[in-house]
């Protein structure tokens, strides 16, 4: 067994209130700094996870992400700054952790984590982190970590809803044992699809963290086998056990994936797949549908938003039924004339103008993009959000 490097004078200073802790001691905080974690992700949930991982004393951890600080960003991910805007989010990350911590390393890998490059970048990293918003990507770290003998934190935010688990740990269950197949695309929104509440993020990455801790120092129990279910809203709390799969293709007895593979593909979201797109000759561009606007064609635009998205950009003349309420209010729809839907982004609105080609309405159609892309391309007055 590597012996375990000591601690400084500062560094006992400075985690003072963490070794007084019997479950972590002077032991657990070195194990602490002896040990690697990957983050995967330093958005909303990677955030709190980077920012105490970091105050914690975790010696390295490693940063795993593409994309720069926005403005749309900072409602949540509470790591970043105003005037880090347009920076790579691993470097604005980076430098906010080591202003918290200079006694850490911080190493940093600006690209989109896939079957190509996992296996390297995780290669010295004891426990790997999920803070990423997406369901390839899951399954993708899920299977590393049982491919690679290295546990994984996995976290998910929806609107108010938060999941924590710890899949992939000796004899304990995995992502795909929950999950065995991915859900149809575009049925699980991201958080700039279906919005989310800026603290919950906070509150489910802090959960991880904790997590990670307890992985590291071996503290307390951690949730291997459980599936931790937090509503914000109601603020109620459940936890529900999660079983091993013997038929699991990966940790299963007779597993039948033994290296990774393109998870875009696998769950319908690689880049020759638009989520936002009807397909099968269902959709139309924001250009066409102005033309046809402007030389008075027979057309009636559909908004299936909800009512408070009409109040932050609005297509003037449309109907409006919100998603959850066509099923009632489907007479309204004309089938005598071509019908426009759009909704935010296309998503809803290309699921609608399927279900709607399959009971007979031949002439409906999906706004590409939706009304985002009316305001990128055609109204640079409306607000896209």
């Amino acid at each position: 067994m590597n012996e375990l490097p000591s601690l400084s004078r500062d560094e006992i200073k400075r985690y003072s209130r963490q070794i007084l802790m019997p479950e972590i001691s002077m032991r657990g905080q070195q194990k602490l700094k002896n040990a690697s974690v990957l983050l995967v992700g330093v958005g909303g949930l990677g955030s709190p996870v980077a920012l105490y991982l970091s105050a914690a004393g975790v010696g390295k951890i490693g940063l795993v992400d593409a994309d720069r600080v926005d403005t749309t960003n900072l409602q949540r991910q509470v790591i970043h700054s105003t005037p880090n805007e347009g920076m790579l989010k691993v470097d604005s990350a980076r430098k906010r952790m080591l202003e918290i911590n200079p006694e850490i390393e911080v190493a940093t890998y600006p690209v989109r984590i896939d079957r190509t490059n996992a296996e390297e970048i995780s290669t010295n990293y004891d426990v790997i982190v999920d803070g990423t918003d997406n369901i390839p990507s899951r399954y993708l770290l899920s299977d590393l970590a049982v491919l690679t003998g290295k546990p994984f934190v996995y976290g998910s935010i929806y609107r108010f809803e938060g999941q924590v688990s710890v899949f992939a740990t000796k004899d304990g269950p995995c992502y795909r044992c929950l999950f065995p197949e991915p859900p149809p695309p575009g049925m699980i929104p991201s958080c700039s699809t279906a919005g989310v509440l800026g603290a919950l993020p906070g509150l489910i990455g802090s959960i991880q963290a904790i997590e990670v801790i307890k992985l590291i120092t071996g503290a307390g129990k951690t949730l291997a086998g459980k599936l931790l279910l937090i509503d914000s809203i109601d603020l109620t709390i459940d936890k529900v056990n999660i079983h091993k799969r013997a038929e699991c293709k990966i940790c299963g007895k007779e597993p039948e994936i033994h290296q990774l593979i393109d998870y875009e593909q696998w769950c319908g979201t690689g880049p020759d797949q638009d989520v936002g797109m009807a397909g099968a000759g269902l959709d139309v561009e924001p250009a066409d549908v102005k033309e046809m606007l402007d030389t008075n064609q027979p057309l009636t635009l559909l908004d299936v938003r909800e009512e408070f998205e009409k109040q932050l950009a609005d297509l003037q003349g449309s109907l409006h039924i919100p998603f959850l309420e066509l099923s009632e209010k489907m007479a309204e729809i004309p089938r005598d004339k071509m019908v426009v839907i759009f909704c935010r982004n296309g998503i809803r609105s290309a699921q609608v103008v399927r279900e709607l080609h399959q009971k007979g309405y031949t002439l409906v159609r999906n706004l590409h993009g939706g009304i985002n892309a009316w305001a990128e391309n055609i109204d640079p007055t409306l607000l896209p959000y």
